[in-house]
């Protein structure tokens, strides 16, 4: 084994001469600054999608607006008022470093927002469309990807009709390539339509059920900013208003660590341009201005859902969209769902609120199989939800929050209060109570539970950057959970959670961070005597270096340790080294990226997570547990931005184990392979 390490090491030393586009990979931040809730990553999906679609659409700074600007997650409200101060007083910017007049700016954030705006013209007539600057300026993109597998899956193997009668979710019924294809049409910040395509791999394509070639379409027409309409969405798209207590199918922060967005409502009626398939709207909503500070928006939907449903009853819901075996066939589009809403919005100088109700309907009775913890879970054929939210400021002050009811009366609230006493310090204090009995199908909001729902707690948290060249970010969460939970057989458990955060650059190019996470919270143990609630704690240190000279180099280093135990029981101890290489040419349009990590786990619950540099829209955070070595090599070769060629290949090796995997899923050995090409058109 420390062979092995020593010749990973050496083989990531050695591509110091390997060469990317920081930028076009859409490396926008370091995710280990901003994921603190491991078990929530599953939401940052989506959220990368946006973000990458961002980069690649980045914002005119000149005609910037405060809902731009929120979609930033590293700018805090106080930075945003100072940005469009700035704008007010010296539009039109020349050149990005102009932006150094925007008080309390410091390299760091203009370094990130430089990747997401550009210097374009002041249009004082932004919201009229002309069919002709339509046709003549709009922007277009076609993109496609591929995975291709190259370890043989036992899913895919050839079984006896014998062995399929009695075992159907042995085999899968396509063939092993992912494959998705997106098209993008834009005009200015005003006209979107696109078009979306995806299988999974085992999914049949044009055959079988997917007799119309992929598993999955998407399709969307947004309309922004004309005249008194807002926003006009047709097709598929997402609604988020508040603070996720009523309605968000957009992205929720969860217990992310970042205090800069925890005040920030819903983006209300949006696009929705993600592969995911369950988290969508289909049909049509609106925003109309009433008055210049007054909008009122309404939205229907009408969706086929899949779920383990009978002629009668709904069982649960199927929300990760795979139909590749027997038994998600049988769950394919079995059930149907209304959904109707409205949002009456107020936006002023000092205060802003709003009101919101839901009411969404499916044609069969929900009713999960009974368990002691899953009492208090959504039952019932139709739910119905309503909330108000509000925001105060009065800088250094920030009030904000949303208090819900749904149609048994139960009542969920989340209230934020915020102190700045300049732009680099917020002291945040964070309290929320969901009822047990609280049910709301489309709610999203910031919590350790999953569902908005018996959950009660308090976070105080610090983030600042007062000292010249250090930040700071640290808090504490105090949480209760009133009934059981999963995998938790004992009513009014408690908890704690904590982050402790010190980023450290002595130079504009090189930046170092020490991150310390806790949590402490109850779970079941099972041991020969009987089974126990016993506290389960997991603790993670985190170290980061990296030194990034210019745009186009960086090299990156990092160290993991995690332990995780349970009280007076037994231990388990991760460690992990990763590094990532990057570095560029000017002239040369071929870019080259490599990553690996070494990691060494106990067992699954000391798993460590690491993000992994990929392709463009692509997410990838994989968990590491056992013994092994992770490497990936990234290419990328673009011909004047319009034509751009990447590709993926990545090795994982164990040495602990001769088989990965479990079910469909199991792959015979000690090594795995993936390999990922996308190609982008754009004219």
């Amino acid at each position: 084994m420390n062979k092995m390490l020593i010749k990973f090491v050496f083989t990531c030393l050695l591509s110091n001469c390997v060469l990317i586009n920081l930028f076009a990979q859409s490396e926008w931040m370091n995710l280990d600054e901003f994921v603190a809730n491991e078990e929530k990553l599953v939401y940052w999906q989506e959220h990368w999608e946006e973000l990458n679609e961002l980069a690649e659409n980045p914002i005119n700074i000149n005609m910037a607006t405060k809902e731009q600007l929120e979609q930033l997650p590293f700018l805090s409200d106080r930075m945003i008022e100072n940005i469009l101060y700035a704008l007010y007083k010296y539009r039109p910017i020349v050149t990005l470093n102009s932006l150094w007049i925007v008080e309390g700016m410091d390299y760091r954030t203009l370094d990130l927002l430089k990747r997401f705006i550009y210097i374009g013209e002041y249009e004082n007539e932004r919201d009229k469309l002309y069919l002709r600057s339509i046709l003549k300026y709009n922007k277009q993109e076609l993109l496609t990807r591929v995975d291709i597998p190259l370890n043989a899956k036992s899913g895919y193997a050839n079984y006896p009709s014998d062995i399929l009668e009695k075992s159907p979710n042995k085999k899968y019924y396509g063939d092993p390539f992912y494959h998705n294809v997106r098209y993008r049409f834009r005009y200015r910040e005003q006209l979107f339509f696109g078009l979306t395509a995806e299988k999974d791999a085992g999914e049949p394509f044009f055959r079988l059920y997917n007799r119309k070639g992929y598993d999955f379409y998407s399709i969307f027409f947004f309309l922004k900013n004309v005249r008194r309409i807002k926003s006009l969405a047709i097709g598929h798209y997402k609604v988020s208003f508040g603070y996720g207590l009523v309605m968000n199918t957009g992205f929720s922060f969860g217990s992310a660590s970042t205090f800069y967005d925890v005040h920030r409502y819903g983006t209300g009626i949006n696009k929705y341009t993600s592969v995911g398939e369950s988290n969508y709207l289909q049909g049509m909503g609106i925003t109309y201005q009433l008055k210049k500070r007054w909008n009122l928006s309404a939205w229907y939907s009408f969706r086929r859902q899949d779920a383990d449903a009978d002629s009668l009853l709904i069982n649960s819901l199927k929300t990760d969209g795979y139909h590749r075996l027997k038994k998600d066939l049988e769950k394919k589009n079995t059930i149907t769902n209304h959904l109707a809403g409205i949002n009456l919005s107020y936006d002023g100088k000092y205060v802003e609120y709003g009101f919101t109700a839901v009411y969404n309907v499916f044609n069969k009775m929900l009713s999960p199989d009974y368990r002691p913890y899953n009492r208090y879970y959504p039952r019932g054929r139709d739910f119905f939800n309503a909330g108000v939210y509000y925001k105060f400021f009065r800088y250094p002050w920030i009030f904000s929050g949303e208090t819900a009811v749904d149609k048994r009366g139960a009542v969920a609230t989340l209230n934020t209060l915020s102190y700045s006493p300049s732009v680099h310090t917020t002291w945040t204090l964070i309290n929320r109570y969901y009822d047990k009995r609280y049910q709301a199908l489309y709610a999203n909001a910031f919590g350790e539970n999953s569902r908005v729902q018996n959950e009660a707690g308090v976070r105080i948290g610090l983030e600042t950057d007062k000292i010249r060249r250090i930040k700071i970010f640290c808090y504490g969460d105090f949480f209760y959970f009133p009934y059981r939970k999963y995998q938790v057989d004992r009513e009014k458990t408690s908890g704690i959670a904590g982050c402790f955060q010190l980023s450290y650059s002595p130079k504009e190019t090189w930046n170092m961070m020490i991150k310390y996470t806790y949590k402490n919270k109850a779970k079941n143990y099972t041991t020969s005597t009987g089974r126990y609630v016993l506290p389960e704690i997991r603790q993670r240190l985190h170290y980061q270096f990296s030194y990034k000279p210019d745009e186009l180099n960086l090299l990156k280093a990092e160290a993991d340790y995690v332990r995780s135990s349970r009280w007076k029981q037994s231990t388990s101890d991760g460690f992990a080294l990763g590094g990532t290489l990057k570095g560029g040419w000017k002239k040369f349009p071929l870019q080259v990226i490599l990553s690996g990590i070494w990691f060494h786990t106990e067992d699954f619950s000391s798993r460590i997570y690491m993000y992994e540099p990929g392709l463009l829209y692509a997410f990838s955070m994989p968990a590491f547990y056992g013994k092994g070595i992770r490497a990936a090599v990234n290419l990328r070769y673009a011909f004047k931005e319009r034509l751009v060629f990447q590709a993926k290949w990545g090795w994982t090796h164990y040495t602990d184990r001769d088989k990965m995997g479990t079910g469909a899923e199991e792959i015979q050995g000690n090594n795995r392979y993936d390999l990922q090409f996308q190609a982008k058109v754009k004219w």
